[in-house]
């Protein structure tokens, strides 16, 4: 069955029906309606520990796995993150309300963003975040005046562009000098910021951060990165003479969207790049620095499909076949941005063979509004349960009103195997809400 290679928490139970968490899918949509986002607890939980128990194994403890909040945020995710001891990074004020709502602790938060306001600035210094990651000129010395204004001495960490190509999409691909992210080495602005934030009697300068792209496979250009890294710490402890004590790894983690997806198993990743730190500090004779990494599709992607009933099926002779759900692109706009792959099954004929080849259209008035092209699907029909899987990532948090549709409800599977709702289906009310008369 395609769906066991995608995780864990999916199976086929006696009825041929999809579950996930151990809970039928058929009954979900069912209860809560369609489309409806479903995640498992147990898988999300399954993950922290992994990054965590890297941490332990290849650096000591001496480290933080910090999840990375847009792939998707709650307050009940942000609970569970706490209760794993995961740190968490924002990169918003509405990432850093919603952390702040659900009492997860400042110290552990880290604020990312190339375009900070002001007013984002100074809730993360009134709230104590732990690190806020300074992404040019204009704001490490807007962040100066705010703490010399306001008595606080943040932590900051440089974002820095470290040339290396990541080998994925284009649209995501945040490591080379091309991009609206960070500090550039090659120009000089990386070591001017730098000397910059040493000079400074209100942010305390702790170190580094990069990130060079998502959704990779490859174990090389992280540890490039890490020798880049450290490198460039050398050479601010030669010019600013400072011995910067933390780095920031960043993400990026690739996960299995379809069968023919090959993640790296993150083990091997953080031996391979924990050995490359330790060789290039030992060759600079920096002391290994307090290491953060920033997990976020990789924590709760797999965790999550999304499930939505058919409507239509148009058969175009000679042509397609058109299979319509009851929702699209304003609950997973992630094929129409990046063309991304994901594994179809039809929920309740889940142990059935996939015999027919098919697109899968959403329900907005756009000719563009896809969820797959040529995808292997089981015979189907309307009011059948379509499952897309491997949906935990990027689809609610990137979801929209498009149409005036309302964003679906979120339920989680617990490790005890109950569901409950974690975020509610928006309503038509909570459409007009903000509209005046």
């Amino acid at each position: 069955m395609t769906a066991m290679y995608i995780a864990d928490c999916l199976d086929v139970n006696s009825q041929g029906h999809l579950t996930i968490g151990g809970r039928d899918t058929l009954e979900l949509a069912e209860t809560y309606g369609t489309p409806l986002y479903v995640m498992d607890e147990g898988e999300i939980r399954r993950a922290c520990r992994s990054y965590r128990r890297s941490i332990e194994k290849y650096y000591d403890g001496k480290g933080m796995a910090a999840y990375a909040s847009k792939a998707f945020c709650c307050k009940a995710l942000y609970r569970i993150l706490e209760e794993e001891g995961m740190g968490a990074d924002v990169v918003s004020a509405g990432e850093l309300y919603t952390a702040q709502a659900a009492g997860f602790p400042a110290e552990k938060l880290i604020f990312h963003g190339n375009n900070k306001t002001v007013e984002e600035l100074s809730m993360a210094l009134e709230y104590g975040v732990g690190r806020i990651v300074v992404d040019n000129l204009t704001e490490l010395h807007t962040l100066d005046a705010l703490a010399c204004a306001t008595g606080k001495h943040p932590g900051v960490l440089l974002r820095i562009k470290p040339g290396i190509d990541a080998h994925t999409h284009e649209f995501i691909r945040t490591g080379q000098i091309d991009s609206k992210f960070g500090f550039a080495l090659e120009t000089g602005e990386a070591m001017e910021a730098a000397k910059a934030a040493a000079a400074s009697r209100s942010l305390r300068f702790l170190g580094l951060h990069c990130h060079i792209g998502s959704q990779i496979f490859d174990i090389h250009p992280f540890v490039l990165a890490a020798q880049v890294m450290i490198g460039f710490m050398a050479q601010i402890k030669a010019e600013a003479g400072v011995e910067l004590r933390e780095l920031n790894l960043g993400g990026g983690f690739g996960i299995k969207y379809i069968p023919e997806n090959d993640p790296v198993e993150y083990d091997r990743y953080m031996q391979q790049v924990s050995a490359a730190v330790a060789e290039s500090c030992a060759q600079t004779g920096l002391a290994t620095p307090f290491i953060i990494i920033e997990p976020g599709r990789s924590v709760v992607g797999s965790a999550g499909i999304t499930l939505y009933q058919v409507g239509e099926v148009k058969k175009i002779p000679g042509i397609r076949t058109y299979v319509s759900v009851d929702g699209g692109m304003c609950d997973n706009p992630r094929y129409a941005l990046y063309k991304s792959d994901y594994c179809f099954v039809a929920a309740g004929k889940a142990g059935q063979p996939k015999t027919c080849t098919v697109t899968v259209a959403g329900k907005c008035c756009e000719t563009g509004d896809l969820l797959g092209e040529n995808v292997a699907l089981q015979q189907v029909q309307p009011g059948d349960i379509l499952a897309v899987l491997a949906t935990g990532a990027y689809n609610y948090s990137m979801a929209s009103n498009y149409n005036r549709n309302p964003k679906p409800p979120v339920v989680l599977i617990g490790e005890d195997g109950k569901d409950r709702l974690i975020v509610r289906r928006e309503t038509m009310d909570d459409l007009v809400k903000n509209d005046l008369d």
